[in-house]
């Protein structure tokens, strides 16, 4: 019975540990195939394995049958689409071999794909069979939950950044795992201990209870590690065959096309496509598009943030590109990828009319002392988005690259950090050209060098491109964005038209990442224009913050803005937990594991030698009498007969206890040599003895003796039977 009770209990643990799997699929899809990969193991090893008058069967038939086994059962429930469809083979070859790369390259929560949730099965099915296995096995008692413990070693890397919390499953284990301890404690073949189980169960609970409170606390002084790092992600690629930004001049002409509808509370900027190379003739995305299963990862930015939900069906919109407010947290309705630098989002397939899906949003809300102060960024990517290559076939560098290098340095002349010389290049933009939808497309050297020189007239297209080559110059890292601002509100809907699109530079700057600026003359505003809704309340905040940011900037060289650096706190990140802290937590748990363990140890070694057939509690009491007079200095007794004990402890304690050593020596030898067994009152008896002997020795010694040998670590040894 303790074999089959232990069989239930690792079951539950596999399954539970198959759970933590919800980081990756999300707890809704991983259940059932949890539960199944854990139950039929168990149960198969029960009815092959388990106890029967003759020998269990052979370890290899047990291998090969729940081999047939797992994939009978995954192709009854994960695979059954496939099953029904004739591509069985092919699935079951792709989930078996190709989920891991799958899986870690998309962002979890990863798509609830049969052919990705076959890695629930491949990890939690040999689990839950290594575990009955040992529980059937074996003889030891923690053995079993070491499988159990391999699931969470592989689920939690693949779940890293994913949205559940495991917390939970990590204190139901803990029970589990104590659960099992006290069901084997006597041996697999011993009768179920209900008796320890009683008092036992409750305290595994309490165990749990605490570990689930400790969790959240518990510090961690680095990033987890993150097994996609290690993996090479696909290379970016064209996903659509003209650029947004290449539309925007058309579209602009044609400003009535409805090209989207937006239904939410709050009007905000709508992203289309983040372009952050320049060859110097057009501008592209290099970003790395990743599958999700709906999560968009949180990018730096300001402490600050508002949600915002909408709902956004697609009309005339064309490409691949999926609008969404900066930044999608959440993505539901649409197959998506997501670069998880820029937040942009992209669909598998083209747009179609009609398709709706709703994103939630996490937009910045910036103010001016999150500008304060602010250094440009460094890196890999800042360095990549300052260069200002000679163009396709160039032999030397473009003429216009000098002055334009002029043009941005007498613009911002007088400015002495980066935000200063940002925000002082987009109001001179501002007032230097006028907006002309008419003037002609195109954002080449060549190109701006007419717009800036000559003709002095452009779209957001010349503003946003010549903006960022001029800040490349400078040597900020810029990048243009397109987007649509504004549209045409009939009820609770706004209907973004093609008029309504914008392109606009961002700026990178160190641990706020990615700023928007608006070199855009007033003029181009929707609410100027048209009968559009106006600019977003978030626009015109971050536009103000960065003027009063600007406009409070010394010199980084003046004692002034050296003296506010220094005031200024570190970012949590560059402030890493003291080794001390994680020394302390250590000495901790370790004395507290010490204490819990001498203090328990001789609760559940007496509550053992109460147990079993009537010789043996007889012999147990005498053992549990032995420890009694060690508590007084009587160590030496153990190495004498039972009648010398009797005598030796009478004289250490007193002629009371003599009453009861005596009994319990010719009980004890009784048990040994008598020609039939003792039977249950002998061992009542014995115990009664014992009881009272501690009492004795409670009063002999005192408590605080008795306390001060218990924490000692001999406590734990015991007397061996």
């Amino acid at each position: 019975m303790t074999r089959y009770v232990s069989l239930a209990v690792t079951a539950c643990l596999v399954a539970v540990a198959g759970l933590s799997f919800q980081r990756v699929f999300g707890l809704g899809p991983v259940l059932p195939v949890a539960l199944a990969a854990a139950a039929v193991p168990a149960v198969l090893c029960g009815l092959l394995s388990g106890p029967r008058r003759k020998a269990p069967w052979p370890l290899w038939i047990s291998l090969v049958l729940t081999v047939l086994g797992w994939a009978a059962t995954v192709s009854l429930t994960v695979l059954r689409p496939a099953l029904s469809g004739g591509t069985l083979p092919q699935a079951l070859r792709e989930g078996v071999l190709g989920s891991w790369k799958a899986v870690l390259t998309t962002l979890p929560p990863a798509p609830a794909e049969p052919e990705l949730l076959v890695l629930v099965a491949v990890v939690v099915w040999p689990a839950a069979f290594a575990s009955a296995e040992l529980a059937l096995r074996t003889s030891l008692r923690a053995a079993p939950a070491l499988p159990a413990l391999g699931v969470w070693a592989v689920a939690l890397p693949l779940g890293v950044d994913g949205p559940a919390h495991t917390i939970p499953l990590a204190a139901v284990s803990v029970v589990l795992i104590a659960v099992l301890v006290l069901v084997r404690a006597d041996g697999p073949d011993a009768p179920v201990p209900w008796r320890t189980l009683a008092p036992g169960v409750p305290a595994a609970a309490v165990l749990g209870a605490l570990a689930f409170a400790a969790g959240p606390l518990v510090p961690v002084a680095a990033d987890p590690y993150d097994p996609r790092e290690q993996v090479q992600a696909p290379p970016p690629r064209q996903r659509d065959g003209v650029s947004p930004l290449d539309r925007v001049g058309g579209w602009l002409l044609s400003p009535g096309q409805v090209l989207f509808t937006v239904r939410s509370r709050r009007s905000e900027v709508e992203r289309l496509a983040v372009l952050d190379r320049f060859d110097g003739v057009t501008w592209s995305s290099t970003a790395r598009f990743v599958p999700t299963g709906g999560r968009v990862p949180q990018g730096p930015g300001p402490g600050g943030r508002h949600e915002v939900e909408q709902h956004i069906t697609i009309r005339d919109l064309p490409g691949v590109w999926v609008p969404a407010p900066d930044r999608p947290r959440r993505v539901d309705g649409l197959p998506v990828v997501v670069d998880p630098g820029s937040g942009a989002l992209a669909a598998a397939e083209p747009l179609r009319p009609g398709r709706t899906y709703r994103v939630g949003a996490a937009v910045p809300r910036w103010t001016a002392g999150d500008l304060a102060g602010v250094a440009i960024a460094t890196g890999a990517e800042a360095d990549a988005t300052r260069e200002l290559p000679w163009g396709p076939g160039a032999e030397r560098p473009p003429v216009q690259l000098a002055e334009f290098r002029k043009f941005a340095e007498a613009a911002t002349r007088g400015a002495g950090t980066p935000l200063q010389k940002a925000a002082m290049l987009a109001e001179y933009l501002k007032g230097y050209a006028k907006y002309d939808v008419t003037a002609p497309p195109g954002h080449s050297y060549r190109q701006l060098d007419y717009f800036l020189g000559e003709g002095r007239r452009g779209t957001p297209e010349h503003f946003a491109t010549a903006y960022a080559l001029l800040a490349r110059t400078l040597g900020l890292p810029s990048r243009v964005v397109v987007g649509f601002e504004g549209g045409e509100r009939a009820g609770d809907t706004v209907r973004v038209r093609s008029g309504d699109v914008v392109a606009w530079p961002e700026i990178k700057f160190d641990r706020l990442g990615w700023i928007r600026f608006n070199p855009l003359p007033d003029s181009a505003r929707p609410s100027k224009r048209n009968d559009g809704v106006a600019a977003g309340e978030t626009e015109q905040n971050l536009e103000q913050a960065q003027k009063a940011a600007a406009s409070q900037e010394q010199d980084p060289g003046s004692g002034k803005t050296a003296q506010k650096q220094s005031q200024r706190p570190a970012p949590a990140h560059d402030s890493p937990t003291p080794w001390w802290v994680f020394a302390s937590i250590a000495v901790g748990v370790l004395l507290l594991g010490y204490l819990s363990a001498v203090l328990l140890a001789p609760a559940l070694r007496r509550r053992r030698r109460r147990t079993g057939t009537p010789a043996t509690r007889i012999i147990g009491a005498w053992h549990q009498a032995l420890d009694h007079l060690a508590d007084v200095g009587l160590t030496t007794v153990r190495t004498l007969t039972a009648h010398e004990v009797a005598r030796f402890g009478a004289a250490g304690i007193g002629a009371e206890a003599r009453g009861h050593l005596g009994p319990l020596a010719e009980l004890v030898e009784q048990s040994r040599f008598a020609a039939s067994p003792p039977g249950q009152r002998a061992a009542d008896r014995a115990w009664h003895h014992t009881d009272a002997l501690g009492r004795l020795v409670t009063a002999r010694a005192g408590r605080l003796r008795r306390i001060r040998r218990r924490l000692h670590p001999r406590s734990l040894r015991g007397t061996a039977r």
